[in-house]
């Protein structure tokens, strides 16, 4: 089986900020809004999820506006190889499944686009480091909930678990304490005052990193 240091991207450059803005549903000119949004209170990486043609024109536009930036924008809800294939043409850097699916993650390896799978079981876990892959995405995490990453972590304690799925930056700071790298948002960027819970979520959890 195919080893490619898709995790190695991650840790080298990829969620240094423990939040990563997720964008669904929305036009170009709004996604891109979102994501300005999400940049200006301190996110680095955006995720613009592609379910729908008009999903890739928001991803493209996003991604034209990241690399302005010197930011990362990656493709969301990526279920199939023409998903894939849209993706890389949009010029996402990054590539997010809902799952785990053995031919999505080959082919991210053989084109080097790193890929985050999602996961909601052990076994799940297992396939994913067998790719040798341990930034995972927790999913859907508003089901799973906190205790659930507290579990996963004792006999995976080297997995990097992003939870996405229903997060708010409200409920954030339970699933960090839990164990969680980074967390999820998407509404929370609808709105300058989402925004500012946002930067004031990241301005708590860095005070509490330079504490610890």
């Amino acid at each position: 089986m195919a080893h490619a240091p898709l995790h190695d991207w991650f840790d080298d450059d990829f969620f240094r900020i423990p939040v990563i803005a997720v964008l669904r549903g929305l036009t170009p000119d709004e996604a891109v809004r979102s994501a300005t949004r999400a940049w200006d209170a301190g996110v680095r990486h955006v995720e613009v999820t592609i379910e729908t043609p008009q999903a890739v024109r928001a991803l493209a536009a996003v991604a034209s506006a990241a690399a302005e930036r010197g930011v990362a924008a990656g493709a969301g809800t990526i279920i199939s190889l023409d998903q894939l294939d849209a993706a890389a043409s949009a010029n996402a850097s990054f590539t997010v499944s809902p799952g785990l699916d053995d031919g999505i993650v080959e082919e991210s390896i053989r084109r080097g686009i790193p890929h985050l799978p999602g996961v909601a079981t052990a076994s799940e876990i297992l396939r994913a480091k067998a790719f040798g892959l341990s930034w995972l995405k927790a999913f859907p995490a508003s089901v799973l909930g906190p205790e659930w990453v507290k579990a996963m972590k004792g006999p995976f304690p080297d997995v990097r678990f992003v939870a996405t799925g229903g997060m708010k930056a409200a409920s954030a700071r339970t699933y960090l304490a839990a164990g969680v790298s980074v967390v999820g948002l998407s509404s929370d960027f609808s709105s300058d005052e989402g925004a500012a819970a946002v930067r004031d979520l990241l301005a708590s959890v860095a005070g509490n990193a330079v504490r610890g």
